[in-house]
């Protein structure tokens, strides 16, 4: 990916996040970035291939984030990957959790964005799966998917804006809490 895609593809993140994702289209695209259709087009020739290209940009930011901060060649801890998802960014568009309730929106209409994601947290359930294993040798996909879902939903219902915001540092406490006494402290 060159640096012009990945800047094309942070705008389009940027667009999702502050717009919604029906905002979205490759002429409001090309305009947020300053160009004409065509110079888009070159970058991303279908709004498939501009599709692919965002989710594949999320992925592998998570996974380059998450690695600069275990370092490399090291497994994170479940914590550590609780506290990754869990310390919302507000100037980051990657991290904020305006940008995930748009995503998991935007796959309900785009079978495309559906699929990609799926792969996106497969890849997430894996990682979340190993770092278990390493404390529960016995754990279940079924308890990586609990979790998974536990730390997803946290920005549904605790993120900037929303209803019991004021409650989501107290729900960050408690979900590391519970994964200190059911993993034991990992740091």
């Amino acid at each position: 990916m060159t640096d012009r895609q990945s800047e094309i593809l942070r705008m389009a993140l940027e667009l999702i996040a502050d717009e919604g994702y029906g905002s979205l289209s490759m002429r409001a695209l090309a305009r947020a970035c300053g160009m004409k259709l065509g110079a888009l087009q070159y970058h991303f020739r279908t709004w498939e291939d501009m599709l692919r290209g965002v989710v594949k940009y999320i992925s592998a930011e998570f996974s380059s984030r998450l690695e600069a901060k275990e370092g490399v060649g090291n497994s994170p801890t479940v914590r550590a990957i609780a506290e990754f998802m869990l310390d919302d960014t507000a100037d980051d568009g990657l991290l904020s959790d305006r940008l995930w309730p748009q995503l998991w929106a935007m796959q309900q209409v785009e079978p495309l964005v559906s699929d990609l994601l799926e792969d996106v947290y497969a890849e997430y359930l894996q990682m979340l799966e190993s770092a278990i294993a390493q404390s529960r040798p016995q754990a279940t996909t079924a308890e990586a998917l609990c979790l998974m879902s536990l730390l997803e939903s946290e920005s549904l219902f605790a993120g900037k804006g929303r209803r019991w915001e004021q409650e989501r540092s107290a729900m960050r406490e408690f979900i590391l809490s519970f994964i200190d006494e059911r993993y034991g402290e990992q740091t």
